[in-house]
Order: structure tokens, then C-alpha cells, then sequence
């Protein structure tokens, strides 16, 4: 047990999980660990501070995502409910839910086409252009101050690295497993 308290003091904790599976499991190779480990532990601690300030603005992760979508989209910042699942990365039935969370919160409106009665424009409203802003503006802050502790060419190669590791999953996903938001991307 003194062994172990010594340890979690000198090492994080990926370091003493493969640790651990090295003593317990000396036939299997944890290496893996060593990179996913990490990237899961980092993504938990990104999502935990990007997540305050937006729940602060009373949004969900999702919400401003989809603000941020519509902002990105340039004047009159709108986007069909589809083109927004596609940019998201979610299903149309996602998109539905976070539209009524957003149209309720006075955030956006939906709008008919005038050519096709079929095809539902959604639009940021003034508010909604207004909070999604400032909430970049503080979300890109917040990135930044995330990555304080690496060098602008550190910062280069982990991107470069985490891309080329993204089309590494890509190639091996499983089509029909969920997708992911983009927070603010």
C-alpha cells in the first residue's frame, strides 16, 4: 500500500494505470493507454471547463453549438434545420430538439421558405447574435488560456498529430455509432 501512495505522488494517473496493468497483466501491452488515456482524461477536463460559462448563459454544449453554426454561417445567419445536422454533426431529430430549446429561449426563429413551404430556415435572433458573440469571444479565451502550457510549435505538431490520429478513427468508426458536437468548431 506504501507503495502505492508513493507512486500516485510521482507519477498521474495513466502513468499508474499502466503501471498497475504492467504488474497485474505482464503478457498484455497497455500502451495504448498512454495516448487514448490521455486524450480521454484531457477531452473530460476540456468539456468540464467549456461546459461553465455556457451553462452559465443558461446554454447547453448543444445550444451553443448550434448558435455557433448559425454565426459561422455569415448574414443573414441562417441555416435549414438539415444543413445545420450536417454541419453539427447530428441527427435531424437532435437538431429538433435544440431549435425548440433555442426558439423558446428566444435565441432564434424559424422562418418558411418563400419559394418551398417545406424548407424551415432557422435564424439567430439579435439576442441570440448577440449572446453567441460574446460567448465565442469567451470560448476562444478559454481555449487559449487551456493551452497555455505548450509552445506555439508544440501546439502546431499536437494539432497535426490529433488530425492525423482523427482520420486513423474515421477509417476505423463503426458508421452506425453516434456522432459528436463540435464545440464551437
Amino acid at each position: 500500500m506504501a507503495d502505492r501512495a508513493q507512486s500516485s505522488t510521482d507519477a498521474d494517473a495513466v502513468s499508474r494505470i499502466i503501471e498497475e496493468w504492467h504488474r497485474q497483466r505482464p503478457d498484455l501491452d497497455p500502451s495504448p493507454i498512454e495516448v487514448l488515456g490521455r486524450l480521454h482524461r484531457s477531452f473530460l477536463l476540456y468539456q468540464s471547463r467549456t461546459s461553465k460559462p455556457v451553462a452559465a448563459a443558461g446554454l447547453s454544449l448543444a445550444g451553443f453549438d448550434v448558435l455557433a453554426a448559425l454565426r459561422r454561417s455569415g448574414e443573414p445567419y441562417r441555416l435549414t434545420a438539415g444543413e445545420l445536422a450536417a454541419t453539427s454533426l447530428i441527427s435531424s431529430a437532435g437538431v429538433t430538439l435544440r431549435l425548440d430549446r433555442l426558439e423558446g429561449d428566444g435565441l432564434i426563429v424559424r422562418e418558411r421558405d418563400v419559394k418551398d413551404r417545406r424548407v424551415v430556415h432557422c435564424r439567430l435572433t439579435p439576442a441570440g447574435l448577440k449572446l453567441i458573440d460574446t460567448l465565442f469571444a469567451e470560448h476562444l479565451e478559454n481555449e487559449r488560456s487551456m493551452l497555455a502550457g505548450l509552445k506555439p510549435k508544440e501546439r502546431v505538431q499536437l494539432a497535426a498529430l490529433l488530425q492525423k490520429l482523427e482520420r486513423s478513427l474515421g477509417s476505423t468508426a463503426d458508421p452506425t455509432v453516434g456522432v459528436v458536437t463540435l464545440v464551437g468548431c
